[in-house]
Parts: structure tokens; sequence; C-alpha cells
């Protein structure tokens, strides 16, 4: 539908539903970590879109990742590996 986005093709399937009927955002649930090849870049992208981040981009032993709330006020991660 015209607020769906699908995603598929990257090792597992799912997708995002812009403003479903009755939910709300969230910082209390499962943290969403979406892959990224290139993390300057992908928070770049976040912030022209209107995230603002939440947790700087930090290393650990998996790789480096920043976390970042999207303008509905849900929090996620990008993560690229080490």
């Amino acid at each position: 539908g015209p607020t769906y986005v699908a995603i598929t093709g990257a090792g597992i399937d799912g997708g995002f539903e812009l403003n479903p009927e009755g939910r709300t955002p969230s910082t209390d649930g499962a943290l969403v970590i979406l892959a990224s090849d290139d993390l300057e870049a992908s928070q770049a992208a976040v912030e022209a879109a209107g995230g603002a981040i939440s947790v700087s981009a930090f290393d650990f032993p998996g790789g480096r990742r920043f976390h970042f709330s999207d303008p509905s006020g849900n929090e996620l991660a990008v993560w690229t590996p080490a």
C-alpha cells in the first residue's frame, strides 16, 4: 500500500508501515539494527531525513554502530561490520 515499504532479498524479509493505527513510538521494545556498508553515509542520510542521533557512533567487538530516533520517536540503530 501507499504507506508501507517492504525489505526483501537482504537475508530477511520485513517492512515498515507509516503510522499504523493504534501504534505509538517506542524506545522500550526490541532495538531494530539496520546493516550498512558506509556508516558515515548512513548517519548523514538519517539526519537529512529528520532523524536525531541518540547514541554517537561507537566501536564494539562486532563493528561500529550508532543509534537514532526517527521522526516518529522510534529508536533504531545502524551497524557496520568491523
